[in-house]
């Protein structure tokens, strides 16, 4: 079969690999956001398509079987795309959606709609480890009155204020390093994502062992779609339509 997927993920590269071992014929989307991606194996495209109707039409003159998204959880835009393409275009959609991280019962997360709203709620003087990447860091900075620390993969473009300071990262994080990392900064508050995977969860039991508040931008709603949450069972959807055609 051949399938575009919609990546970014590592469930997306997990999924090209198994699925160019597989014999399929694979090309992987890049946003393009970031200048040193992880590549995965099979055909490679990076950029977007010119939203919702230039997917639809790359769909149809690429002669796709299948699309799947596998971009971040907070991909929304992109994936609100996918929905709509699909339709469109009368190729099915597969969402591999990683699941959330679930709150343990005497975490007390404190849960934020968007970054905009989270950063108001921080207390004067709170010394916060960012991990929310780029996508309204304004809204943080903008809290003069705040400390932050500021963990991205990528540098952003324009500078960081005084309270502010740039930690360049790439996960997969342990528990001792987010242990220390918390403790050598005096990290009072930290910012997430509710991302899901064992990645970068490692923050919030250190977070919790070490009392610092955790506030999380919850995940935005999404149109309905047929949805998995493993690599495993996005093959068994897909390795079941090839076995019929």
């Amino acid at each position: 079969m051949k399938i575009l997927i919609l990546g970014g993920t590592g469930e997306a590269r997990a999924l090209a690999e198994r699925l160019v071992d597989a014999g399929h014929d694979v090309t992987t989307s890049l946003a393009g956001r970031t200048s040193a991606p992880l590549l995965p194996q099979g055909a490679l495209r990076i950029g977007g398509f010119g939203g919702p109707e230039g997917l639809a039409a790359c769909l149809r003159t690429e002669a796709f079987d299948w699309l799947v998204d596998a971009t971040h959880p907070y991909a929304g835009r992109i994936s609100a795309n996918a929905v709509a393409a699909s339709a469109a275009s009368g190729i099915p959609l597969l969402r591999l959606m990683r699941a959330p991280w679930d709150e343990p019962e005497d975490a007390r997360w404190q849960h934020f709609e968007s970054p905009e709203v989270a950063a108001k709620a921080l207390p004067p003087g709170a010394r916060v480890l960012l991990t929310t990447g780029h996508a309204g860091l304004d809204h943080f900075l903008a809290r003069a009155d705040c400390g932050f620390l500021v963990r991205v993969i990528q540098a952003p473009q324009a500078g960081l204020p005084d309270h502010a300071r740039l930690l360049l990262e790439r996960p997969p994080y342990d528990l001792d390093h987010e242990l220390a990392l918390l403790r050598d900064n005096g990290v009072t508050h930290m910012v997430s994502k509710n991302s899901g995977g064992g990645q970068t969860a490692a923050k919030l039991a250190a977070a919790g062992a070490l009392g610092v508040a955790v506030i999380i931008i919850d995940r935005p709603a999404y149109p309905a779609a047929r949805e998995v949450a493993s690599v495993d069972e996005a093959l068994a959807i897909l390795h079941s339509d090839a076995s019929r055609r």
